[in-house]
């Protein structure tokens, strides 16, 4: 409902009631229904606001009860009393839901600097890479999620990183600067991608709780090919072309981060082709579960074509995005993270 509608809401109430009660004469007392305009002002409006539209109910009662032949009668005294207090609990409503928002507006304010300061912008190039991305928060009061995301230029070639900690709000955030500490640092350092998520994971058991954990895809690019590095993350996108657009699904199934001494000693990457021209998507779960209005997920395979029907990386990630939010038709429920990484052409760049 519009803030229009909400604040014109409570006069309308009180005109409506003002109205029936003429209409209907004496026999009818409608009196008491005066207290709607009140309590639709507690609704939207300030704790002023409340008391003016209660007082704006008094004024309208007391000639209608002179009409209906009630004034200073027991009935249309209780019919005051009734408005005055629920004026009285509406303004003290409004006092406690402004103070709730406020305190929920510093909040998602707070997180959000946070997220500004951990998820730094990516390089657009590397080397022979063009590389967009697109980061949409959710709108949900302060429910800032943990999605992050790395891109960084290695000794040992480009390295990337995209995850999504378990749970939201500045939790998650803390998780996420952890991930990106320990990995930015690792990066680095290690020779193998292999060593990299076993120092994440040595990070992250160190300041997880037993049952927290984190999504994650690390890559690493090669002449020709990209390795992979997924720890129960969704499964990127490999696209060759408008009619080649496949998942580029793990050998080896490991648990998330935190949750990797449960599964084999050490997680093995999986290289993949990945040649001139080609492109591989990596995303978080805000993406492929979002919903639409009777509940059906976002087919992002289906529509990751409009990747490859333009020349800037960018403009086709935010036209993908824009058919995310188109196909949602509101807010998402969840963050929702993309890294579009496409290897440039030779010929384009000579």
């Amino acid at each position: 409902m519009s803030q229009t509608v909400l604040r014109s809401l409570p006069f309308v109430a009180i005109a409506v009631v003002a109205l029936v009660d003429l209409l209907a004469g004496p026999r009818l007392g409608f009196l008491p229904l005066l207290t709607l305009g009140p309590t639709f002002a507690s609704v939207s409006g300030s704790v002023h606001r409340t008391l003016a539209v209660g007082g704006l109910a008094l004024i309208v009662c007391i000639p209608l009860a002179r009409y209906n032949d009630l004034l200073l009668t027991p009935q249309n005294n209780l019919t005051i009393a009734t408005i005055l207090a629920v004026t009285g609990a509406g303004a003290l409503a409004s006092h406690l839901r402004i103070r709730r928002e406020r305190e929920l507006a510093n909040v998602r304010m707070v997180a959000e600097a946070a997220q500004r300061v951990l998820l730094r912008p990516v390089p657009r190039r590397a080397g022979d890479l063009r590389i967009a991305l697109s980061y949409t928060s959710a709108a949900a009061e302060a429910q800032i999620g943990g999605d992050l995301y790395e891109v960084v230029t290695t000794p040992n070639g480009v390295r990337m990183l995209i995850g999504d900690v378990q749970g939201k709000g500045l939790g998650a955030v803390e998780t996420a600067a952890w991930v990106l500490g320990a990995f930015r640092e690792a990066a680095y350092d290690e020779a193998e991608l292999a060593r990299v998520g076993v120092r994440l994971e040595n990070s992250l058991t160190r300041h997880l709780g037993t049952e927290q954990f984190v999504t994650a895809i690390l890559a690493e690019v090669h002449d020709e090919e990209i390795s992979l590095l997924n720890f129960g993350h969704p499964a990127p996108l490999l696209i060759r072309g408008e009619e080649k657009i496949r998942l580029a699904e793990p050998e080896m199934e490991m648990p998330p981060l935190g949750l990797v001494s449960l599964g084999p000693e050490m997680a093995k990457p999986h290289r993949v082709p990945f040649g001139d021209g080609e492109q591989i998507l990596l995303y978080t779960d805000g993406v492929i579960e979002a919903r639409d209005h009777v509940g059906a997920f976002y087919p992002l395979a289906d529509r990751a074509n409009v990747l490859a029907g333009r020349d800037d990386p960018q403009a086709a990630l935010d036209e993908l995005r824009s058919d995310l939010l188109a196909h949602v038709g509101g807010p998402l429920g969840d963050d929702a993270a993309m890294l579009l990484v496409r290897r440039q052409a030779r010929a384009a760049m000579n």
